[in-house]
């Protein structure tokens, strides 16, 4: 829907008039549940992935571009609003708890957005669809928690929505390194990927470029 006849393509530079930043799931139940099981997960969040998302963050703040969250958390007190597979695999998040809060080093802004969501797909039980175009975005960048799963969903359902979508390979993570480049290679026909040092050049680039043109 968003891409003109003229860009078949998806290498397609941010716009951060009409982007958004997505960072899925960095809260303190899943970084808490994926540490204790997960080495790999446990270096790659805390080492790589948590500062990526911190720079991209910054970065987003800085040239404009919307910062947006989801976090899993429940509607009700005894969790019966979760989907069906979140009962299943014993996912529950109590409403309003620390669990489902974002971690401290990339906490919402004041006027940041948090998508409260009960199912893997942040585009499945939540209203972000409907809220990114009232905000006229066309372009979404991913990153998050955990590749495999809810990035993954959420980067399959935006690019058939129509968003322009830029996952960043560096800025999400999983439960182990083979897992991850799997999903990666997966989800390359849905998304251009980038690191996270390429797209803060890109946004950089492209906002220092707009200024002088005086937009």
């Amino acid at each position: 829907m968003f891409a003109s006849v003229k860009t078949l393509s998806r290498e397609v530079p941010i716009d951060p008039v009409h982007a958004a930043l997505l960072i899925i799931d960095v809260q303190n139940y899943c970084v808490g549940e994926m540490a204790e099981v997960s080495e790999y997960f446990r270096q790659s969040f805390r080492e790589t992935v948590l500062p990526n998302i911190r720079r991209l963050q910054l970065a987003c703040r800085r040239g404009g571009i919307e910062v947006v969250y989801s976090v899993i958390e429940n509607m009700t007190r005894d969790g019966r609003d979760r989907s069906l597979d979140y009962k299943i695999s014993g996912i529950d998040v109590a409403h309003g708890s620390w669990d489902a809060e974002v971690v401290d080093e990339i906490a919402p802004g004041d006027d940041e957005m948090v998508f409260r969501k009960t199912s893997s797909n942040v585009f499945i039980s939540t209203n972000i669809d409907y809220v990114l175009r009232n905000l006229g975005v066309r372009s979404l960048i991913v990153t998050g928690l955990m590749t495999d799963q809810c990035v993954e969903s959420a980067v399959r359902d935006a690019c058939d929505l129509g968003y322009l979508v830029t996952l960043v390979t560096d800025a999400c993570t999983t439960k182990t390194a083979k897992r991850h480049a799997q999903s990666l290679i997966g989800i390359r026909g849905y998304c251009r990927q980038r690191t996270t040092e390429e797209l803060v050049i890109e946004i950089g680039t492209v906002a220092r470029r707009d200024e002088s043109r005086g937009n």
